[in-house]
């Protein structure tokens, strides 16, 4: 049992010990996130698919003061149904982007990564309704695809050194984003 339990806190320590380096030039990070809260549809009713993002990003620049510039991209997504007597509406909306950050490295800690950055997206919104005899109306069509434009600011913890949380304020598929992300 005295074994178990040394094993188990040496396990601990390492992996919380052993931090990445701060956002670096080169630094390739993938990150998964779930949304909480969305400007899109902002329906109160019927059915809604949790908001879901994956992005990556590579350190590009270096540039004056403590910081990186970041470049890569960005795929989200968030739908709605709603089901009434005689019909069934759906609304999906896809969001795929590039994105640039700042990453600022003047903190003295390996755990975080602090950032802020912009989005060029293109906003996809495919709609549906469909009646109870199978029938599509409005089918085929592009109703509110546009391009967008975000500002988004974020932070995350390495509790590895590959492996961070993360939390992001912005306007992609959702105004606030946790998830996790992977360094390498």
């Amino acid at each position: 049992m005295k074994k178990l339990f040394f094993i188990s806190i040496l396990l601990i320590t390492s992996t919380t010990v052993m931090y990445g380096q701060n956002f670096v030039k080169g630094t390739n990070v993938i990150s998964a996130g779930i949304g909480l809260g969305s400007s899109l549809g902002g329906f109160n009713y019927g059915s809604q698919t949790p908001a879901l993002s994956l992005n990556y990003e590579k350190g590009i620049w270096e540039v004056g003061g403590p910081g990186v510039i970041s470049l890569g991209g960005y795929a989200g997504r968030k739908s709605y149904k709603y089901s009434g007597p005689g019909y069934t509406q759906k609304w999906g909306y896809t969001i795929i982007g590039v994105r640039s950050a700042y990453h600022y490295n003047g903190i003295n800690s390996d755990k975080f990564d602090v950032y802020g950055g912009i989005m060029l997206s293109y906003n996809i919104l495919n709609y549906s309704y469909k009646d109870n005899n199978g029938n599509n109306i409005n089918t085929g069509r592009n109703y509110g695809s546009a391009a967008g434009f975000t500002l988004y600011a974020g932070g995350r913890y390495f509790f590895s050194q590959n492996t961070a949380v993360f939390a992001e304020l912005g306007y992609g598929v959702s105004y606030l984003t946790l998830g996790l992300s992977l360094k390498f």
